[in-house]
């Protein structure tokens, strides 16, 4: 084994440790400055290799504005562990994670395999049997919810929890201008639309398609894909109740325990 591959080991099983223990850890990069974001997703699949069944994928920055001031051009992904699926009416158990956040989603879930390397926000819309709200539980396994890019392509791209509603038929749903709403304990902390997500929420979800083409991997029907949190994330608690909103699509709530 080389020392970059014991160092890619090395650095997941530190993730996975953290996971365990539900306690926060320093960076990746403090100790290994060198940590690119090549090597990071050489780390994320050395996780997606442990963690069983996928139920499919979710995307990161996928806000141009959050590009901007993060210094990239280009959306990241991790994978969703079957395992970290909660169903909904499900209540979400905070006390097995270490500091959840939660953002509204708009999902798509695949009717058939999609991969190619042109793969357009078209053909996601007529590979896709429906689109759902969805819920995504962020958590990060560093300190305050500070780190790289390279870092957070690590840790999966804060990765934690996720719901899914029930997925209506895509066809006539204009996905990019539907009005979203994220709300906490009854009071609306966050509103957008679908297009702040990459300008189209199916433009997203085409780029991770292109992505996992250059390397070899595709999307499979069955699978769900999480297309970009649509408002600030926020901070849960037990007790906490929040529900997404998006036109079209329907409401899906999240009780907090």
């Amino acid at each position: 084994m080389s020392v970059a591959e014991t160092t890619v080991a090395e650095l997941a099983a530190r993730l996975t440790k953290a996971v365990t223990d539900r306690t926060a850890i320093e960076l990746l990069s403090a100790e290994h400055p060198e940590l690119d974001v090549a090597t990071a997703y050489r780390v994320q699949r050395e996780l997606r290799s442990a963690v069983g069944p996928l139920s499919g994928w979710k995307l990161g920055l996928t806000s141009r504005a959050k590009q901007a001031q993060v210094g990239v051009d280009s959306p990241i992904y991790g994978f969703l562990a079957e395992a970290n699926a909660v169903s909904p009416g499900e209540p979400l158990d905070t006390a097995s994670l270490i500091q959840p956040r939660c953002e509204p989603e708009i999902v798509f879930v695949l009717g058939r395999d999609l991969a190619g390397a042109d793969v357009t926000a078209a053909d996601v819309v007529a590979a896709s049997s429906g689109v759902a709200v969805g819920i995504e539980v962020l958590d990060s396994r560093f300190t305050d919810y500070r780190f790289t890019m390279a870092d957070v392509v690590a840790d999966n791209t804060s990765a934690g929890r996720f719901v899914v509603g029930a997925p209506v038929a895509p066809e006539g749903i204009d996905l990019d201008l539907v009005g979203v709403t994220m709300e906490k304990n009854g009071e609306v902390v966050g509103t957008a639309t679908g297009a702040a997500s990459l300008g189209h929420p199916a433009e997203a979800v085409a780029w991770l398609a292109r992505q996992l083409a250059s390397e070899g991997e595709g999307l499979r029907a069955g699978e769900v894909v999480l297309s970009g949190g649509l408002t600030a994330a926020v901070p849960v608690s037990p007790g906490d109740v929040v529900v997404a909103s998006v036109d079209r699509l329907g409401s899906l709530r999240l009780d907090c325990s």
